[in-house]
């Protein structure tokens, strides 16, 4: 049990929310190389915000979204006609089906209930309104306010600022094993999503739980 938890921080993109529904709903026009396109798509995503933080060019995430989605339809041979679709897709991307009632829960139980995000304030919003979750977060933080992207420690401090909390009274909550070690090396107390039955990478952080899915946190906070 984390008792001293007074803000569960969750990430958007793979954790809350299915990256991969934009390019599955869309299967029938792509093929049976769907799962495949919307796998390297967000893999080219993320090294662009990587890539763009060492070199200090920053463009925000919806830019690289579609910078991303270019070189993949290009990798994959896919119509270029489907572009549009698969963008508009992007900003109103499903949530897994346990997010709305571990989020009710929670908010039940006092918890300060937050986002911590790559995405521009503008996309996190529409995903969080298109899904009927905006009366469940008491704030959404973005990337976009401190200019860097994650794992980069001035992210992993906007909660703690705007709280005025310790680093050890966040829960934090992410699927990519990256951003788990990259909260954990912070501070706070990172919680691996392994939705998919994963390896952790090697980044001199070991979770502080391991769970599969959501409701499985409600029983350690």
């Amino acid at each position: 049990m984390m008792k001293n938890t007074k803000a569960i921080i969750f990430d958007a993109y793979g954790t809350l929310f299915d990256v991969n529904s934009a390019a599955e709903k869309c299967k029938d026009k792509i093929g049976d190389k769907w799962e495949g396109f919307a796998n390297y798509w967000r893999t080219t995503q993320l090294e662009y915000t990587w890539l763009r933080s060492l070199m200090k060019r920053h463009k925000d995430f919806w830019q690289i979204t579609e910078d991303s989605l270019d070189k993949s339809i290009n990798v994959f041979k896919i119509d270029n006609s489907m572009r549009d679709e698969l963008l508009n897709l992007y900003k109103i991307l499903s949530p897994f089906k346990e997010v709305p009632e571990v989020l009710k829960s929670l908010k039940n139980k006092n918890y300060k209930l937050a986002i911590l995000s790559n995405g521009t304030p503008s996309l996190l919003n529409e995903l969080v309104r298109s899904n009927n979750l905006n009366d469940l977060f008491d704030d959404i933080f973005s990337i976009e306010e401190v200019g860097v992207y994650k794992p980069d420690s001035k992210v992993y401090d906007l909660p703690i600022k705007k709280y005025n909390i310790n680093k050890n009274e966040v829960t934090f909550l992410s699927a990519n094993t990256w951003d788990v070690s990259g909260g954990g090396n912070y501070g706070y107390n990172s919680i691996w999503v392994n939705r998919n039955n994963n390896i952790f990478d090697n980044l001199d952080y070991k979770p502080r739980n391991e769970i599969n899915n959501l409701k499985q946190l409600l029983d350690i906070v």
